[in-house]
């Protein structure tokens, strides 16, 4: 072993963080946290480190936890194939890497070891060091989103126009709210709500093999519809205030309904001295003196603790809550209310004792807002609002860690740039409805402002002896020329099958199904960047005799080179392999899962990100590339390196440091360039 650099190690992941765009702010002065860490630290000039493929959340992470390409650790896309073709499981299950994280080394070399929501290879601990701590890692999101969110978050319109108490979902794209609705049939105030958590439920995961494969519609399913993900909507009357235990003269009254209408709180408008209404004071129900929660006009109010419906059963829970119009003559309301957390839940913490001791010591997780639709106030005064509070919740529980409980090593993830992104990038050039392209360059800088101050939580660890190293698995980029039928993380079937090697079903009329035909269907284009042949003896349905594979490939990979975009008359793919050749991105060779042809969307023509190449540049300064710099402890001072630095060199580069041996399967090699010695 060489000399030890450091003894502290704080690895600040930071989802979807761009070096193009932050270069680009700290350049405008708008990052000063990170400005000083680059003076006092090392990387290259353009911020720039080369990405795993597919670029996309599970595989990069878990490539810079275990040095290993995705092909080697075998996680290889956000889903991982259910046994069929058809069926797809969530890749975020430690149980599936093949390679060794680097925080079990940590953990077993004697550090007290820190793991954070790390989406990538995290949960369950894969070490029983009582040195190891894990939090969460079980999704994208924030802590305990997935096992904790209840309801998703939707909008409420009082009026006094409003003739019925309804809730209804999916009733707005976000940005054409509608502020009034009328003729509802009585007590209208059922749906279920929607939201990330929704869809996955870890225990019932670990017992399936799957759930089916998702058919992709380009412009509306996957990245491509996440501008258009629709809001649900409760409605209430306004009234004056009739039958409450103690109501102030004037006071007007209206119902918010939660859990989509399952609990209901009356809800009082209230004047101010100038007799103008100017805030809500919400009740558990009209014979309280006190109300639950008083919230003035604008005002973003965190933590209001209520019931929930959870399988039939009320359970505590946290939400967050803003009104966002209240007229002066008390005739309107529009809040806005978060997804509901489950206060109880502390399944995916390790030692699950840590729970209760961050709620009272820090306080309750926040939950996950992906709320945008076009609507730049939604956009930063609900979603960027509810980033705010876990940004500084997560800063604040990271802090306690380290002053009280003594961690030596962090590796921490921070979601918040890429859900955000995802509401609005792809119209960042072009503009939206009301939201024009100089809006969402305000909004962008909005987010890299929050990123920076994320990142000046943390800023002075760097006196106290710590090594901070500030990384992302990717960015995201506003294309060019738009979704062209491939890519995305489900079976996207639109060039498959107008090139002949997909089928879908029909109905009686003709009209095509969301569901393949395999009987028809010699290949399947799914999980992002994997193109599987429906091969005899792969499954019950396979069509394919194994020895005609190769010209089979030879067919697909020359028709996807050949086609061009009707518009420009240019290629959309930037390369199509066969897995045996593409071990030369990290994806493929032996490796069952990968599929037997591995392709890359040309720049322009990616989605969001996820079915790119690392190195894709896309309109508004945007880019693919994941960010790498680093300062503290064991680096150099305002150095800038020529180096290519890989997702595989983090944990070498790591390991260096602390003086510990590489993962068992660590296949990069560290920085030495950027070390103090």
């Amino acid at each position: 072993m060489s000399e030890k650099l450091t003894s502290k190690v704080f690895v600040c992941g930071v989802d979807a963080m761009d070096p193009r765009l932050t270069r680009k702010y700290i350049d405008m002065g708008l990052m000063p946290n990170a400005k000083k860490m680059l003076e006092k630290g090392a990387a290259r000039q353009d911020l720039v480190m080369l990405g795993a493929m597919p670029t996309v959340t599970p595989p990069q992470w878990t490539t810079m936890a275990t040095g290993a390409y995705p092909q080697t650790h075998g996680i290889t896309s956000f889903y991982r194939l259910g046994g069929e073709m058809d069926l797809i499981n969530l890749n975020l299950d430690s149980r599936l890497c093949k390679a060794e994280q680097l925080w079990n080394v940590t953990a077993e070399a004697g550090y007290n070891t820190l793991v954070w929501h790390w989406p990538g290879s995290a949960w369950p601990p894969s070490s029983d060091s009582p040195n190891l701590t894990v939090v969460d890692g079980s999704s994208p999101g924030s802590v305990n989103m997935s096992t904790a969110q209840i309801d998703g978050e939707y909008l409420v319109i009082a009026s006094v126009d409003n003739s019925r108490l309804a809730f209804r979902t999916g009733e707005s794209n976000g940005s054409n709210v509608p502020c009034v609705i009328t003729g509802l049939e009585e007590d209208d105030s059922t749906g279920k709500s929607g939201g990330w958590g929704d869809a996955f439920d870890p225990e019932a995961a670990a017992k399936s093999k799957g759930f089916p494969m998702y058919i992709i519609d380009p412009q509306t399913n996957g990245q491509g519809g996440y501008i258009d993900r629709a809001i649900d909507i409760a409605f209430s009357p306004i009234k004056d205030a009739e039958g409450w235990a103690e109501a102030p003269e004037g006071a007007k009254e209206f119902t918010l309904l939660l859990s989509a209408g399952l609990v209901r709180r009356p809800v009082l408008i209230l004047k101010n001295g100038e007799g103008k209404y100017d805030r809500i004071a919400i009740y558990k129900n009209k014979k309280s003196l006190k109300p639950m929660a008083t919230i003035a006009n604008g005002e973003y109010f965190r933590d209001y603790m209520d019931d929930a419906i959870k399988k039939e059963v009320p359970v505590p829970s946290n939400r967050d809550l803003r009104v966002l119009e209240l007229r002066e003559d008390g005739s309107f309301v529009k809040m806005w209310v978060s997804a509901s957390m489950d206060a109880t839940v502390h399944t995916m913490w390790h030692p699950a004792a840590l729970y209760q001791e961050i709620l009272d010591n820090v306080g309750f997780p926040p939950p996950t807002s992906t709320l945008g639709g076009g609507n730049k106030q939604l956009i930063l005064q609900c979603m960027n609002a509810c980033w705010d509070h876990t940004l500084d919740w997560q800063s604040a529980a990271l802090l306690y860690m380290i002053e009280k409980k003594g961690v030596e090593v962090i590796f921490s993830h921070f979601h918040a740039p890429d859900l955000q992104k995802h509401m609005f990038i792809r119209e960042m050039k072009r503009g939206r409805k009301e939201t024009t392209p100089e809006d969402y360059e305000e909004i962008m800088q909005t987010i890299y402002k929050q990123v920076d101050r994320y990142l000046g939580k943390f800023v002075h660890l760097l006196d106290e002896g710590w090594t901070i190293m500030v990384v992302s698995d990717h960015a995201q980029v506003c294309p060019t020329h738009g979704i062209r039928g491939l890519g995305d993380m489900g079976l996207n079937c639109q060039l498959m099958e107008e090139l002949g090697f997909t089928t879908l079903k029909t109905d009686e009329n003709g009209n095509k199904l969301p569901q393949v035909d395999w009987s028809k269907t010699k290949a399947v284009a799914i999980r992002e960047m994997h193109i599987y042949l429906n091969l005899i003896g792969r499954t019950d349905h396979g069509i394919v005799d194994p020895k005609d594979q190769y010209q089979l490939e030879e067919e697909i990979i020359t028709a996807l080179y050949g086609h061009k975009d009707p518009i420009t008359h240019q290629r959309i793919i930037a390369f199509a392999l066969r897995r045996k050749d593409a071990v030369l991105v990290g994806l493929g060779g032996d490796y069952p899962e990968c599929g037997d042809i591995i392709y890359c969307m040309a720049e322009g023509y990616e989605h969001d990100h996820d079915d790119s190449m690392p190195t894709s540049l896309g309109e508004c300064g945007t880019s693919v590339s994941p960010i790498f710099f680093a300062a503290g402890a064991g680096l150099k001072q305002n150095m800038y390196t020529d180096r290519m630095i890989r997702q595989v060199d983090v944990a070498p580069t790591i390991a260096t440091m602390l003086d510990v041996r590489m993962p068992a399967q660590c296949e990069g090699a560290p920085v030495y360039q950027i070390l103090a010695k």
